[in-house]
C-alpha cells in the first residue's frame, strides 16, 4: 500500500466520522456559535482534499488559527469533493451544516439557487481592504449570481500534459509531438512496451472520467450547449470523433490505459504512481498535482488542441469556499476571515507554490517568494499560462443532469469499449429530455 493510499483511507476514516455527526449533531447551527476549550469560535470547514493538498491545507488552517485570538476553524477532510457536497446535503437537511465547505462550481450554483448560502457581498461591502480588482475576474466570477457572491474562489484548476523526460528523449520524441492530442497518440505509440499482449510500459495515461474527453471535444471544436442554451450539442461529430479516438487508444490499440474505480482519489494517485515509477511515459492531470510530481523526471506541457487545424480550450475552474446561511452570525464572519486570510496575496502564492493550483489574487504572482519559484520551477507557470486561453467551466441548468448523462457515457466508451456514437447518441437524448423540462 502507497503513501497515498494509506492517506486516503486515513481520509475515508474522516469522511465516516464526518458522515457520523450530521446524524449526531456535532456540526454547529444558527441558534449559537460553537466554542473551543480557549473560548474561540469555531469554524467547522469541510474539504475533499487527499496526499500533499490536505497537508498544506491543515498548515494553512493552523497558521490562520495561531494568527489571531478570536476564531479557531476545525478542518475536517472528506474524501473527495463529491463526498463533500453529499454529507453536505445531509448536514443541510438535519439543518447542522459546517460553517464552510469547499466546493465545485455547480454545485455552489445549486445551493445559491435554493437560497442555502450566505451572501459574502454583505461581508466583502464593509471590509475596507477589499478589492475585487485585485482578484482574477474569470474565477471571481464563477461565484456569483447577479450582483450576489454566493461563494469565494480560492484556487484555480485546469488538467495539464505530465510526460517522462528520459523516456521522450530516449525514444527520440520532442515536446512537439504534445501540441495535439493525435500527436500525443503517435508518440504513445513509439512510447508503449509490450511483452505478447501484456503491455509493461503505457505511452499515456488519460485520467478516467468524463473531464478529459470534455476538454479533448472542447478542443475539437465541439460545444456543449447550442449558443441560445436550448439543444444538447454532446453527439456532434466534434465529440465523437475524439472519444471514438481515446476508445481506440485505450482499449484497442492499447497504447494508453486509465485506473478507475476506487475509494475517492485512488484513481488518481494510482494514475500518478505509473508517471512516477517508470510505468507510463506520462499523463492527463490536474496542476494541483504539482506538488506530488519530481520535476527532475516529469515535464508540465499545456493541454493541447486535439488535431492540427483546431484550438487548444480545456477548461479551468474554480473551487470555492462558500459560507453556510444556517450557522450563527459569529461563525459566518470567521468563515470571512479565514476566507480573507486563505486569498492574501502571501498567503495564496503559498498554496501556488505548494501544490501548483493556480493563485486568485493577482498580486501573488509578483510576490519575492513566487517569482523565485518559477525561475526555479518554470512547470508552475504552466497552468496559469493555460487558463488565459481556456474554456470557463460549464454550469448544467439542469442541476446535473447534462454531466451525469457524459459520465456514464464516459464509462462505456473508457471501460465497456462502447462506440462514442452509441455512447453519446443515448447521452444526449437523455439530457435533451432533462434540458426541455428546464427550459
Amino acid at each position: 500500500m502507497n503513501k497515498f493510499i494509506k492517506k486516503l483511507c486515513a481520509i475515508g476514516l474522516v469522511s465516516i466520522l464526518a458522515g457520523s455527526m450530521v446524524a449526531c449533531g456535532g456540526t454547529s447551527t444558527a441558534k449559537g456559535s460553537k466554542k473551543t476549550a480557549n473560548g474561540k469560535v469555531e469554524i467547522e470547514y469541510w474539504y475533499g482534499l487527499g496526499g500533499k493538498l490536505d497537508e498544506n491545507m491543515q498548515k494553512i488552517i493552523a497558521d490562520f488559527n495561531g494568527s489571531q485570538d478570536k476564531y479557531e476553524v476545525k478542518g475536517v477532510a472528506q474524501e473527495d469533493y463529491k463526498t463533500t457536497f453529499k454529507n453536505l446535503q445531509a448536514a443541510i437537511a438535519a439543518k447542522k451544516t459546517p460553517a464552510l465547505a469547499l466546493l465545485e462550481a455547480d454545485k455552489v450554483d445549486m445551493l445559491a439557487n435554493k437560497e442555502l448560502l450566505t451572501n459574502i457581498s454583505d461581508y466583502t461591502s464593509k471590509d475596507a481592504d477589499y478589492k475585487e480588482e485585485n482578484y482574477v475576474a474569470s474565477l471571481l466570477e464563477t461565484g456569483k449570481k447577479g450582483d450576489k457572491l454566493f461563494a469565494f474562489p480560492i484556487y484555480g484548476t485546469t488538467q495539464l500534459l505530465y510526460y517522462n523526460k528520459k523516456a521522450f528523449k530516449d525514444a527520440g520524441i520532442s515536446e512537439d509531438s504534445l501540441k495535439t492530442w493525435t500527436g500525443v497518440a503517435e508518440a504513445a505509440k513509439k512510447l508503449t512496451k509490450k511483452d505478447g499482449n501484456e503491455v509493461s510500459f503505457y505511452g499515456w495515461e488519460p485520467m478516467w472520467g468524463e473531464d478529459n474527453l470534455i476538454d479533448a471535444s472542447l478542443s475539437n471544436g465541439g460545444k456543449i450547449l447550442s449558443d441560445d442554451g436550448k439543444q444538447v450539442l454532446i453527439n456532434s461529430e466534434e465529440w465523437t470523433e475524439s472519444w471514438d479516438s481515446f476508445r481506440k487508444w485505450i482499449n484497442e490499440d492499447k497504447i494508453m490505459r486509465i485506473h478507475s474505480g476506487g475509494q475517492g482519489w485512488e484513481y488518481w494517485y494510482a494514475t500518478v504512481d505509473d508517471a512516477m515509477k517508470d510505468k507510463a511515459a506520462g499523463y492527463t492531470g490536474s496542476s494541483g498535482d504539482q506538488g506530488d510530481l519530481d520535476f527532475d523526471k516529469l515535464g508540465a506541457f499545456e493541454q493541447p488542441a486535439f488535431k492540427a487545424g483546431k484550438e487548444a480550450k480545456p477548461i479551468a475552474e474554480a473551487r470555492l469556499l462558500a459560507i453556510q446561511k444556517d450557522v450563527s452570525e459569529e461563525q459566518k464572519q470567521g468563515a470571512y476571515e479565514f476566507i480573507k486570510y486563505f486569498t492574501s496575496a502571501k498567503v495564496n502564492a503559498e498554496w501556488s507554490i505548494a501544490s501548483g493550483y493556480i493563485s486568485v489574487n493577482k498580486a501573488s504572482a509578483s510576490t519575492p517568494e513566487f517569482v523565485e519559484h518559477v525561475k526555479k520551477n518554470p512547470q508552475a507557470a504552466v497552468p496559469t499560462a493555460q487558463a488565459t486561453h481556456a474554456t470557463k467551466v460549464f454550469i448544467d441548468p439542469t442541476g446535473g443532469k447534462i454531466i451525469d448523462a457524459l459520465k456514464i457515457a464516459a464509462d462505456k466508451v473508457e471501460i465497456e469499449n462502447v462506440s462514442a456514437k452509441v455512447a453519446l447518441d443515448e447521452a444526449q437524448k437523455t439530457a435533451q429530455e432533462a434540458l426541455d423540462k428546464v427550459k
